[in-house]
């Protein structure tokens, strides 16, 4: 065991004149994060002699565990303390001055000419040389558990030279002296050092002592079995992670021995139909360290709406903990965490069906989204997958076809506007149709996908893609009118070819069920997925659904068009007649589309000119 009383001084073995520049420059992109490197070489030192006491080896009487934080103003200084296994000299010389500088040195001759320093992986005691953000000098007082062993004080001014000699340590850890630096005098103010700790060190094993009060929450939820937890434990936290944000909707907790430790609760926020993922948020912690505010690597693009915390100690992470390396491991944990909530989902359907109901309007979006993008999560929930319909109550695609199979000849039926399509929907569900609605961006994508995926065993029809014959009044009957040899029908087909002004329109004629709409307008269902496709992707949304070719469909059992008729040879003028049949088609687009300003003022102007003729 080396005694540490006679000063020493030295050289230490490394080809920069300076470790500051390498420090500054590759190894921290802030420089805040010394304080969670500290921090955490503290916790491991404490958790060290801790397993060392069980073990029985540790024969010096040790104080409880704790990391105590302490600002000297007047002499500039920041001083972190723990009770930890604390260093003998020689310990010093080898893992501060030989390890850690040959770590560095290592780090220079690789990484000097990279820009790339995720490929970084772990130099033991690097950590520690990140105090130099903020220092312009450290020191090192310090008492091993060693029996025998005597205090040992080290400092260094950053640059090759150190002085090693005789510490005043008395009990057993470790003191680090931060000398702050001009530059970063605000690392002196009590309210910042606060923050810093609160925001890397907020879940540390230990506690940690800030002028006299504990700082930190040694013992978060996630390292807690679920059954010792509540629900309001469950939210008290997430309210303290994530201050401000309304409640979650439900959440998910992690805990995982095999074939990785991971241990987190993931929340499932309330968002809104369109799926956006900007307010999601994930923290990564490595055995309770803090390490990033967002860990994109382990949850995929689908599951960033989430919030919550991730504590995996497996992780490969790089030399400042600051990103994850690309790794096989990196790619099993994100499959496991999309297996975990693929079954917190499908287990909520199968055993807490009204509550996954209650809030299948605010998680859609993104089961969508995830089914889009990840086959085996598309694979566990298209059973699951519900559906509102116009009715209010909510279907999978499989109880949809059992309810229908009758009706709509194996086609599940949707809305993509409620309100626009209203006219349509009441017609079907007064026959006991049901229609979906698949009102969100998402579901342009995600219909036309499920029938690919599916094989076609799903097979989806828009309301005004066709006139179902659920529709149609099969006991209409037509006579022929002897004056010029026509049905009803015929006639009404020929006015309104001839009369009507839009271009690009069909003119269909048939018997509805329910006399109430005049018309309606209709594309063919593949033609308008193509169109809308190819809008969507061009302007990013669908201004005019009815610019390209599509059909009015004349309902001959309405009143008006009925009227229409029997005047129509009273009606001499062409442009009387046109002026009816423009108004037909305006009012057919009125209840499915959103006129423009110049249509709303020809809808206008017909209107009076009709009200007009009246008189």
């Amino acid at each position: 065991m080396s005694s540490a009383t006679t000063a020493e001084t030295g050289h230490i073995s490394i080809h920069a004149e300076n470790i500051l520049p390498i420090i500054k420059r590759w190894l921290y992109s802030d420089k805040e994060i010394f304080i969670r490197e500290l921090v955490a070489n503290a916790t491991d030192a404490m958790t060290k002699v801790q397993k060392l006491k069980v073990l029985g080896e540790v024969k010096r009487e040790i104080d409880d565990a704790k990391i105590t934080v302490v600002i000297d103003k007047e002499a500039k200084t920041l001083t972190i303390s723990d009770n930890g296994l604390g260093m003998t000299s020689d310990e010093i010389k080898k893992y501060i001055n030989q390890v850690a500088f040959s770590g560095v040195k290592d780090f220079v001759a690789k990484y000097q000419d990279k820009a790339d320093d995720q490929q970084i992986i772990g130099h033991f005691g690097l950590g520690f040389y990140s105090a130099y953000m903020v220092a312009s000098k450290v020191e090192i007082d310090t008492l091993s558990y060693q029996e025998g062993a005597t205090p040992a004080h080290w400092e260094c001014e950053g640059s090759t030279e150190f002085k090693l000699s005789g510490g005043k340590r008395t009990t057993v850890g470790t003191d680090i002296i931060l000398h702050i630096a001009e530059d970063s005098l605000e690392m002196l103010d009590d309210w910042k050092v606060r923050e810093l700790l609160e925001r890397y060190c907020a879940f540390i094993r230990y506690p940690i002592e800030l002028a006299g009060n504990v700082v930190n929450d040694p013992n978060p939820i996630w390292t807690k079995s679920p059954s010792q937890l509540t629900d309001k434990d469950y939210l008290d936290f997430f309210h303290k992670v994530f201050p401000g944000s309304p409640d979650p909707l439900f959440w998910i907790h992690l805990n995982v021995d095999h074939p990785f430790n991971l241990k987190g609760v993931l929340y499932f926020p309330k968002v809104r139909h369109e799926f956006d993922a900007t307010q999601g948020q994930v923290k990564l912690f490595c055995n309770q360290v803090f390490v990033a505010d967002n860990c994109k690597e382990l949850t995929p693009e689908f599951l960033t709406l989430l919030k919550g915390v991730i504590d995996c100690p497996d992780l490969p992470l790089n030399v400042s903990r600051s990103y994850l390396q690309t790794d096989p491991t990196v790619r099993k944990i994100s499959e496991h965490i999309v297996k975990k909530v693929a079954d917190r989902l499908t287990g909520m359907a199968k055993t807490e069906l009204e509550s996954f109901k209650k809030y299948w309007d605010d998680i859609h979006p993104f089961v969508k989204f995830g089914m889009l993008r990840d086959s085996k999560f598309y694979d566990r929930m298209i059973e699951h997958v519900l559906f509102k319909t116009a009715k209010d109550d909510y279907l999978t695609l499989d109880q949809y076809l059992e309810r229908n199979k009758e009706k709509t000849d194996s086609t599940i039926v949707y809305a993509s506007d409620s309100q626009a399509q209203a006219g349509i929907i009441s017609m079907l569900t007064s026959e006991s149709v049901d229609v979906i609605l698949a009102e969100t961006l998402i579901d342009n994508h995600f219909l036309p996908y499920v029938e690919m995926h599916s094989q076609r065993k799903y097979k989806f029809s828009r309301v005004d893609s066709d006139i179902t014959k659920h529709l149609k009044d099969q006991s209409t009957t037509e006579i022929v009118d002897p004056t010029d040899n026509k049905k009803p029908s015929e006639k009404l087909d020929e006015i309104f070819r001839k009369h009507l002004s839009k271009q690009n329109v069909k003119v269909k004629v048939e018997a509805f069920k329910s006399p109430t709409l005049p018309g309606m307008l209709m594309v063919d269902e593949s033609i308008r997925r193509l169109k809308d496709m190819t809008r969507l992707s061009t302007t990013g949304k669908d201004d005019n659904p009815w610019a390209d070719e599509h059909t009015l469909v004349i309902n001959q059992n309405n009143p008006a068009i009925k009227t229409l008729l029997s005047l129509a040879k009273g009606l001499n003028k062409d442009e009387d007649l046109k002026m009816a049949v423009d108004y037909v088609y305006d009012l057919a687009y009125l209840q499915q589309g959103k006129f423009t300003a110049e249509m709303m003022q020809q809808f206008v102007d017909r209107s009076t000119k009709l009200l007009a003729k009246m008189g």
